[in-house]
């Protein structure tokens, strides 16, 4: 069985790096390079966090390149403080790793997406899990990458529950509203996987024991990176119990739909002062062929042990 070719577009702090090991793990992926964004951390700061998660993995062959710094509309970007509250300062749960061996590439991230479209084609499948601007730079530069493009499943926006940053945004579409919106009324096809499922798929400390019993580093490691990432979580949802595994179900379902009960709908994200960063239906095109894919209720049961068998398995074969 010939493997899916697959791109990852993240701000890597921890739920990016579990999207990596997702990646890395699943038998049916040639994870050909990764994107870096901005977010979480800033945009060189998640590529070197990127390398050092793939060192860790065993993967010194995957290329990281670095995208853009900062939104569409902006000159600049400051991270949150409450980015670093829930990530660490250093993005990864204040685990330190060795410095990559392998530096990013010198190469454009947007020029890497294009030539890697128009290679691969239907065979290429994109998982942004933070800003829009990559993706949104790259349609605008070669618009014929929406439609040659084999599937784009990114994680961000909510339909049927409030956003984490603001009551109607979530922290992915929030940073670049605009360009999220350039992406979604687009002619590409992609499903969302919000906050309306990410917030159904939790963590726990029982499984990071699980990762530390297996006596290898990169067990150690992760479940030392998750564990930072639970306690950040007890701090503003003590009722949950364990951490959502946003980036990685998204992850999840661009390989195996049937994870998730979708809603077909065009959408579109607002960018006005009060609804800024609202992903929310389209009304200027409710009679057109819908292109996305809204993710609303999770099989988090078969999800979490596919997501458990992955990693450990990959966490075991990583001394």
């Amino acid at each position: 069985m010939a493997k899916r070719k697959m791109i990852l577009d993240l701000d890597t702090g921890i739920d990016d790096s579990l999207a990596i090991a997702y990646a890395l793990g699943a038998p049916d992926v040639n994870l050909i390079g990764i994107m870096s964004s901005y977010g979480n951390v800033y945009v060189e700061d998640g590529a070197v966090n990127a390398l050092k998660i793939l060192e860790l993995l065993g993967h010194t062959d995957i290329p990281v390149y670095v995208g853009e710094s900062h939104s569409s509309t902006s000159d600049h970007f400051d991270r949150m403080q409450v980015s670093a509250n829930i990530h660490g300062e250093n993005g990864i749960g204040q685990v330190e790793l060795p410095d990559p061996s392998r530096p990013v590439e010198k190469g454009s991230a947007i020029d890497f997406l294009i030539d890697s479209v128009h290679k691969y084609g239907k065979d290429l499948t994109l998982v942004p899990t933070g800003p829009m601007t990559n993706l949104a730079a790259a349609l605008k530069k070669a618009p014929e990458i929406a439609t040659e493009i084999g599937n784009m499943t990114f994680m961000g926006g909510a339909l049927t529950l409030p956003g984490n940053v603001t009551f109607v945004a979530e922290a992915n579409i929030n940073q670049d509203a605009e360009a999220a919106d350039a992406v979604l009324t687009s002619p590409m096809h992609s499903t969302m996987v919000g906050l309306d499922v990410t917030l159904r798929t939790l963590l726990t400390r029982k499984e990071t024991q699980q990762w530390r019993d297996l006596g290898t580093v990169a067990g150690e490691k992760f479940a030392d990176i998750v564990d930072y990432y639970i306690d950040a979580y007890r701090q503003f949802n003590d009722n949950l119990g364990g951490c959502a595994l946003h980036d990685p179900l998204a992850v999840g379902v661009a390989l195996d739909p049937s994870f998730v009960q979708t809603l077909d709908l065009n959408m579109r994200v607002k960018y006005g002062k009060e609804d800024y960063g609202r992903t929310i239906g389209d009304e200027n095109r409710l009679n057109e062929p819908t292109n996305v894919k809204v993710a609303v209720q999770v099989d988090k049961d078969r999800y979490l042990k596919v997501f458990m068998d992955y990693l450990t398995t990959l966490f075991k074969n990583n001394k």
